[in-house]
């Protein structure tokens, strides 16, 4: 293919994925009634305190994806040295692709597509690592949540409760132990001879030390803590007679239940309200204001950065380098 050729062709693909997801969230939008009942909540509340709250929580999600940034950055550190602003619009455009893509999997190839072509499929593995350590958490958090809240709102026979404690300590042990031993994952593939030829795109497992896994897990932790606050300010602004810990506690089961469950961005907010509406039921009877808590929230961590991310489709280069400034 001439070099015009793949001018065209990277045009024509740009525009298509960018027309794509517009035309997705259009749609979404426009038919999000959740949305619609959040707007319905704010009418009688003063404009100066909407504009507070909800300009803390849209910070809130730029300092979410910008430690998500810093982690990408730090997980590719061993492959290809990366500036912070690269890292983050190689991030804003994967959450491009990850709108219209089951399980969040274009994300994966909106953000390789901003390192070196020889280095695309080992950035894939890298952003895998640091998907694995949001999931170590998600499922930690939500184990000891789920505990409280079986211990609470369950009758169960306490010897089957202490058993089911057991359990979540080692379903929390086994995900940290797999963690810091990622390295276990790439002697497992290169015991297998159908894998062995492809260990240079996954040899990197194998560089990770533990102080490294620790750092990338911090954060991991940060970005936990960041979107929690999201949550817990407007669920705690909206329904002030909730307690804190409350909150606290289904919003990790909240998370949980999530990361479970196989979704399309787009269409995980019917997920979550369904989520949100079962296990908070438990604690208030304001369920309209639980789903359009959350349906915000989804508005303002996914879509608004999607629609951000476009800018940032346009810059991709599927044929070679991104041009660095």
């Amino acid at each position: 293919m001439t070099t015009r050729y793949k001018k065209i062709f990277s045009v024509f693909i740009k525009s298509g994925i960018v027309l794509f997801a517009f035309w997705f969230i259009y749609n979404k939008l426009t038919a999000n009634q959740n949305l619609k009942s959040f707007e319905n909540l704010l009418s009688g509340l003063p404009m100066l305190e909407i504009t507070f709250v909800m300009g803390i929580v849209l910070l809130l999600m730029f300092v979410n994806w910008g430690l998500e940034a810093l982690k990408w950055k730090k997980l590719i550190s061993s492959v290809e040295q990366i500036t912070v602003w690269r890292a983050i619009e190689s991030v804003f455009c994967g959450l491009t692709w990850a709108v219209f893509t089951p399980n969040r999997l274009g994300e994966y190839g909106g953000r390789v597509f901003f390192l070196s072509p020889n280095r695309r499929i080992v950035g894939i593995v890298a952003m895998a690592v640091g998907n694995i350590g949001q999931m170590v958490l998600t499922n930690v958090f939500g184990a000891v949540a789920l505990c409280f809240f079986i211990y609470r709102f369950a009758d169960l026979d306490y010897r089957l409760f202490y058993a089911l404690m057991m359990l979540s300590i080692m379903f929390c042990a086994f995900f940290i132990t797999f963690y810091f031993n990622i390295k276990w994952l790439n002697g497992m593939l290169l015991s297998m001879k159908f894998t062995r030829k492809y260990k240079k795109f996954y040899s990197i497992l194998g560089r990770y030390k533990k102080i490294e896994l620790l750092k990338i897990l911090l954060f991991c932790l940060a970005r936990y803590a960041v979107f929690s606050s999201q949550y817990f300010i407007l669920f705690y602004w909206l329904i002030p007679q909730i307690h804190h810990l409350d909150i606290l506690m289904m919003v990790s089961i909240l998370f949980f239940v999530q990361s479970t469950l196989p979704s399309l961005d787009l269409f995980d907010i019917g997920v979550r309200s369904v989520t949100a509406s079962y296990f908070f039921s438990f604690i208030t009877d304001q369920d309209v204001a639980v789903i359009a808590c959350t349906a915000s929230i989804w508005l303002t961590n996914i879509i608004i950065p999607a629609i951000l991310g476009s800018y940032f489709v346009i810059k991709l280069n599927f044929f070679g380098n991104t041009p660095r400034n």
